[in-house]
């Protein structure tokens, strides 16, 4: 008891190691995971596809709601093993998203690793707070989501060519087995930065026989570990290898734009605070040796990949985090080396920043709970139209002491170059999991099809045969999956129109209208928070 009493009046030491930095990204890993139905999106599709995938054991290669979805099949593999190993003790979905923390811690080791070989023991910490604390990575860190995959497997890339002029048979084992994760889990267009970058790798390197050596061997574990399963997708499902080969070669025979690439860089400001302004002060500060290992290697893989996106993917948030890697590790010098006076200001921002947040959740969360302030209350139902808050005790014992680690955090910290960049990356982790359990409900409720997809099951006979959908987005599809084991067949299709129920989607009268004057409406409705999107169940 006395040591831990000493601990709390003492605080954690700066900069953090071992378990204490395990433990500062573990909460940031775990936070947002759990508590919550897959969301309209993304998280919906990917838990949709793996649950298909472990409900009727298809492990060779996805599905979405019966039918085939042309992606790669290592994340889905991953959900699939988290959900039936711990499926007994939580909802499957949220099972299934520790994945997602999987890879995502994953990420977080590759950094530490690559920060230490390049910037040293004191600085490695840095890197792993930085990415974790960017702003664009916490809103889909948390979902489910196969980009982490290729999240990790740039953290273990840039970790592997780091070392690898000290270790360099470990480095080649570590990069190879990247490559084959980032092909199998992302795709073959995130995989193209990962092997241009070899070149330089090789130049840079001191010893380049043997680092041609740790290349060779990197790409042989590639492909021995990544060949395997087209080679199976083709000779058991040619039409499926086909599908799936022709969706990942479609982007890459885009023209390149460089608006596009413009588009991308736009988003940093905000999607990569506050990684990009240090990286920027890195590359001032250390602007006489640009060409050295440490800065070049994290800033020509954060160029390249720039490429890459703007010549295979649409300007969204998504594909963007693969910019991250490189940037929070081209930004670890830059942190800890700013000038007193604009240390202190960053370090007042992020106090300042989060505390008013944290007050302004428990705000929001006394009204929507406890119906205090009147006003406020008033228009937490206004936006979820039939949502009823509920005080839960367990919501608020963690959001409590949540609230009492970011106080005990900022009132203890000692004054080091690692104290703003403790405080953004925990404020920022201490604001998220308080959203994710006070308020959670109330966003669970506008943005879960779990209402809708129960809805329709209601409104179904027991023996109801077939449903055919028009106008279905893949979202409602997994949801209607996942939620009530409804997967409803094309109406194009001649299996669709042998179906007596009619499922249709849309924002008008002409997509919400029935094909013809021989099916009748039997249920309508949409999402609480849904004004536009609505939903018809028709039976011939």
């Amino acid at each position: 008891m006395p040591d831990f009493l000493a601990l709390i009046r003492r605080g954690i030491r700066l900069p953090p190691a071992g378990w204490v930095l395990a433990a500062m990204l573990a909460f940031y890993v775990l936070a947002g995971l759990f508590g919550r139905d897959p969301w309209k999106g993304e998280d919906a599709i990917h838990i949709g596809a793996a649950w298909h995938m472990l409900s009727y054991a298809d492990w060779l290669s996805p599905d979405l709601a019966g039918r085939p979805f042309h992606e790669p099949p290592l994340y889905y593999w991953s959900a699939a093993l988290t959900g039936k190993v711990f499926g007994w003790l939580l909802p499957m979905h949220e099972a299934m998203r520790l994945a997602s923390g999987l890879w995502l811690t994953l990420a977080l080791m590759g950094l530490y690793y690559a920060g230490r070989e390049l910037y040293g023991q004191e600085s490695a910490a840095a890197s792993p707070l930085l990415l974790a604390g960017s702003a664009g990575l916490l809103f889909h860190a948390h979902d489910a989501q196969p980009m982490l995959v290729a999240l990790a497997a740039y953290g273990g890339s840039i970790g592997a060519l780091a070392a690898m002029e000290r270790r360099p048979r470990l480095s080649g084992i570590f990069y190879g087995l990247s490559l084959a994760g980032c092909l199998l889990g992302a795709g073959l267009a995130p995989v193209l930065p990962l092997l241009a970058i070899l070149p330089l790798a090789w130049w840079l390197a001191p010893d380049r026989p043997k680092a041609l050596q740790t290349l060779g061997i990197a790409l042989a574990i590639a492909a021995l570990l990544s060949l395997p399963w087209p080679a199976l997708l083709l000779a058991l499902e040619p039409a499926r290898f086909h599908g799936w080969l022709a969706t990942e070669l479609a982007p890459l025979k885009t023209p390149f734009s460089f608006s596009g690439a413009g588009r991308f860089l736009s988003m940093l400001p905000w999607f990569a605070f506050p990684a990009i302004p240090l990286a920027g002060w890195t590359l001032w500060t250390r602007r006489a040796s640009l060409g050295a290992k440490p800065q070049l290697l994290p800033l020509a893989l954060f160029f390249i990949t720039l490429l890459m996106l703007a010549l295979a993917y649409r300007p969204r948030e998504i594909p963007a985090l693969l910019l991250l890697p490189p940037l929070a590790l081209l930004a670890t010098p830059g942190a800890l080396t700013l000038r007193r006076g604009a240390a202190n200001a960053f370090d007042w921002f992020a106090m300042m920043t989060f505390s008013v947040f944290v007050a302004l959740v428990w705000l929001c969360w006394s009204a929507m709970a406890l119906g205090w302030p009147e006003k406020l209350a008033k228009r937490v139902v206004i936006l979820r139209p039939g949502f009823v808050g509920h005080f839960e005790i367990l919501a608020l014992l963690v959001g409590l002491a949540a609230t009492l680690w970011w106080i005990w955090l900022i009132v203890t910290a000692p004054r080091s170059p690692y104290r703003s960049l403790t405080h953004w990356t925990m404020g920022f982790t201490a604001l998220w999991l308080l959203a994710t359990t006070l308020i959670l409900p109330w966003f669970d409720y506008g943005k879960s099809y779990r209402p809708v997809a129960q809805a329709i099951a209601r409104s179904l006979p027991d023996k109801h045969g077939c449903v055919a959908e028009r106008g279905l987005s893949d979202t409602q599809r997994a949801s209607l999956a996942y939620f009530v084991e409804i997967e409803p067949l094309l109406l194009e299709t001649s299996a669709g129109q042998k179906c007596n129920w009619l499922l249709v989607s849309g924002t008008n009268r002409q997509e919400l209208a029935a094909p013809d004057g021989s099916w009748n409406k039997v249920w309508e409705g949409s999402r609480p928070s849904e004004r536009k999107e609505k939903m018809r169940l028709f039976k011939r």
